[in-house]
């Protein structure tokens, strides 16, 4: 089991009465409920079966958005509070979240409207091949809506010629192009983390445990059992089950039986396509495939992301981008942009992940409610404490979900609010130099002071936010040089100081979550043994565990992520791009107002 000194300190002074809320699941709702009741002073214990964000969290679109499409069905609120909270994270985690300007392809100038307005009243069946009309009726919506804490441009329709100019290989059949700005997420699993660990350096009394299965349930007590077989138990006054889609699981194990989940199944790809990347230039195309549904493609961390499906499913355990999927996915973008090719040995990785929707109904997965819940189980014979369920919700809506939450649990406890959460920065984004003028400075002081040149002092705070001063002020055996086999940006210093400081238990905890190596396509077996062999000698792992976790993490790319590793990297060494500018107004067009 891999703590910080001060973690196992926690864990080892773990009385019985000394938790007052135990929440069971680590993604991004469970998080943000953690740090937000240990600001306050509450002593929380977050515990994972798996690793922080490693389940639904890990699987998004890797977007923070608004929601345009929930204004069909009437959802004003959600988009409401989804946009301000975009609004939010573009503040509080400016090193993970930045402006995504969207291009949305326009086919037709009247078509759809009557469809929408059955869809706003309750129909059931989503509209086809939404219209000019429509679309500047939503987009003058979106904006409304996202007025408050606003920091990106309003939306404009062009006409095809300038659309054409802008997405340079889009099908000549468009008739116009709406723009409008949402953002996206680079880092979400390290996002969540840094949630855990706001939560823990907020109060000295929470706790959190990755790998922690429950073991046993008993007269309000629950016992935990880490990897090296040993236990901890606690008698927590109240239970948050954040499981996503095992809540209804987890519920059953502690005695509560429900059927809460109704889940659907999201699978994305990304694509080693320069050429596309280049052709979007920092925009996402969001479109509507040939049978209906919303899909949508944007440059992710120098590749092209292309998803989504929404699927019944109900097997989280088991989930994989099928070859049904992918097909549908290169057959969409093929269709949208005609001049470009695409097979799939441009394919370097593909995820899929349950989306813990409320059980429902609806025959199209689409129109399901991505609206939040928390019901809540009172206490019975042999339960003495309540269960909350955090049922759906988006990404990007956590905070304020968590924020509600807090304050029933805070009512029940009697007691009151200390902090908001609204204006905090998280992690990494603390700090932070959103300006050029001041990242500039902090640029060339942390290169004066670490050594590095000002290129990787650079790049190190776009990757990891502020959090880059103490990785480069830590002492490290590694120097700062020495660098991945086919991953050249990135260090052993790095690694070194992720697996002794972030809560890394396993090899793949690293590689898939606290970085983006593997879903960036740039592991080779070499970097793989590399990488091993830091992770080893920090965390004391014996040649035998060191291989088997190996094996492990080839084994996982394999079988849920479609990704064989070889002797080079899957995806070229992007060229370092020049730094786009935050966005702002684009004038000249020409445009509808």
């Amino acid at each position: 089991m891999s703590m910080t000194p001060d973690l196992q300190q926690r864990f080892s002074n773990l009385g019985e009465n000394d938790i007052d809320v135990l929440i069971i699941g680590a993604g991004i709702n469970g998080a943000g409920l953690f740090r937000d009741l240990s600001l306050q002073g509450v002593n929380c214990l977050i515990v994972d079966k798996a690793d922080f964000a490693s389940g639904t969290s890990a699987a998004p679109s890797r977007l923070i958005h608004g929601g345009l499409k929930y204004l069909e069905t009437g959802e004003f609120g959600l988009v409401a509070q989804s946009t301000l909270e975009r609004n939010l994270l573009l503040k509080n985690a400016p090193h993970c979240v930045e402006p995504l300007p969207t291009f949305i392809p326009v086919f037709s100038w009247t078509r759809g409207i009557w469809a929408a307005i059955r869809t706003l009243f309750g129909s059931k069946t989503a509209p086809r091949s939404r219209g000019a009309v429509l679309i500047k009726i939503g987009l003058r919506l979106y904006d409304f809506f996202g007025s408050r804490d606003q920091v990106m441009p309003r939306h404009r329709l062009i006409l095809k010629k300038q659309a054409r100019k802008e997405m340079p290989h889009i099908t000549p059949a468009i008739v116009a192009g709406g723009i409008y700005y949402d953002a996206k997420i680079s880092r979400p699993e390290r996002l969540v983390y840094e949630l855990v660990r706001d939560g823990l350096d907020a109060n000295a009394g929470s706790l959190a445990a990755n790998f922690a299965t429950l073991a046993a349930v008993s007269d309000g007590r629950l016992t935990f059992r880490q990897p090296d077989g040993r236990e901890f138990g606690v008698a927590p006054k109240l239970v948050v089950n954040a499981a996503g889609p095992w809540i209804d699981h987890v519920n059953t194990l502690l005695g509560a039986p429900s059927h809460l989940i109704g889940g659907t199944k999201g699978s994305h790809i990304l694509l080693d396509h320069p050429e596309l990347v280049r052709s979007l230039n920092g925009h996402m195309i969001y479109f509507e495939a040939d049978d209906g549904r919303i899909c949508l493609v944007y440059d992710y961390l120098g590749l092209a992301l292309v998803g989504s499906t929404d699927i019944p499913a109900d097997d989280p355990d088991n989930v994989s981008c099928e070859e049904p999927e992918t097909e549908y996915f290169l057959e969409s973008v093929r269709s949208l942009l005609p001049t470009l090719r695409f097979d799939h040995n441009q394919i370097v990785y593909s995820y899929s992940g349950i989306r813990p929707l409320p059980a429902s109904d609806a025959t199209v997965p689409g129109l399901i409610s991505r609206d939040h819940s928390a019901p809540v189980k009172e206490p019975e014979d042999g339960r003495p404490f309540p269960i909350i369920s955090l049922v759906g919700g988006k990404w990007t809506t956590f905070r304020g979900f968590a924020e509600e939450v807090a304050d029933t649990i805070l009512a029940r406890l009697q007691r009151s609010r200390s902090q908001s959460t609204r204006y905090l920065a998280i992690g990494g984004g603390k700090a932070f130099p959103a300006e050029a003028k001041q990242r500039n400075a902090w640029i060339r002081d942390m290169a004066s002071r670490s050594g590095v040149v000002a290129e990787r002092a650079d790049e190190l705070l776009g990757r990891y936010g502020t959090t880059a001063v103490a990785l480069l002020s830590s002492p490290s055996s590694y120097s700062d040089e020495q660098r991945l086999t086919g991953a050249s940006r990135y260090s052993f210093r790095e690694i070194d100081w992720i697996a002794r400081n972030e809560l890394a238990v396993h090899l793949s905890d690293i590689v898939m979550r606290r970085t983006t190596l593997a879903i960036e396509g740039r592991l080779t077996l070499e970097g793989l043994r590399e990488i091993a062999g830091v992770v080893g000698a920090a965390l004391d792992w014996y040649a035998e565990r060191t291989a088997s976790e190996i094996e492990d993490v080839v084994s996982q790319l394999s079988r849920f992520h479609g990704q064989a590793l070889t002797g080079g990297p899957v995806a070229a060494e992007p060229e370092k791009a020049p730094a786009r500018p935050r966005a702002s107004p684009v004038s000249g067009e020409s445009r509808i107002e």
